[in-house]
């Protein structure tokens, strides 16, 4: 399997089953101004977290989490990269809600987080086995459409076009441009006002 296929994804989990979860939450405007996303990841949630100290992403018990279980239409709001920039760089490396807007999911993808979708009943389920143990290991398989922690196994939902591209490695693009860097430098030198330039 090449680096960039993500067939399945393993992780602890940290449940957070809010519904209308928007962007803005997810990384305050405030940290827009940023040149690179390099840092955002400490700054996921922080609003919520100043106002609630218990919030999870605040729990020793479940730091280190790759796999956030969310609630009805996570990521709605505005179209910004940097929410799920933030998740990932906090150690996000797959998402199971309700519902995704559409666009937060669009940037999942392009990130190459899964965001699946389950049933509100069976994330409460999964959610319950975390609670109970957070070193519990939860993987998300792409290939079954499941989700599974100990003997509990739930079904899952992906867009087809999604899932081929998570797990062909298409999702990838700079992967996809890099292992075809020879096939590129032949064809420059097959265009004119690059053949003959001289780095």
């Amino acid at each position: 399997m090449a680096a960039s296929e993500i067939r399945s994804v393993t992780a602890t989990a940290i449940p957070l089953l809010l519904d209308d979860i928007d962007t803005d939450r997810i990384i305050p405007a405030r940290f827009l101004r940023c040149v690179t996303f390099d840092g955002l990841g400490e700054h996921a949630f922080e609003d919520d977290r100043l106002q609630d100290p218990g919030h999870p992403f605040d729990q020793p018990r479940f730091q280190g989490a790759g796999i956030l279980l969310a609630g009805r239409n996570f990521g709605c709001g505005s179209s910004r990269e940097h929410a799920p920039q933030s998740l990932m760089r906090w150690g996000i490396r797959a998402i199971i809600a309700e519902s995704f807007a559409e666009i937060f999911f669009g940037n999942c993808n392009s990130l190459g987080i899964p965001a699946v979708k389950a049933s509100r009943s069976d994330i409460e389920k999964l959610a319950a086995v975390i609670e109970q143990d957070p070193t519990a290991q939860l993987t998300v398989d792409l290939t079954s459409l499941t989700a599974s922690v100990g003997s509990l196994s739930i079904p899952v939902a992906l867009a087809d076009s999604a899932r081929d591209a998570l797990v062909t490695g298409q999702w990838d693009y700079l992967g996809r441009l890099l292992s075809a860097a020879d096939q590129v430098t032949h064809h420059a030198q097959s265009i004119p006002y690059i053949a003959g330039f001289k780095a």
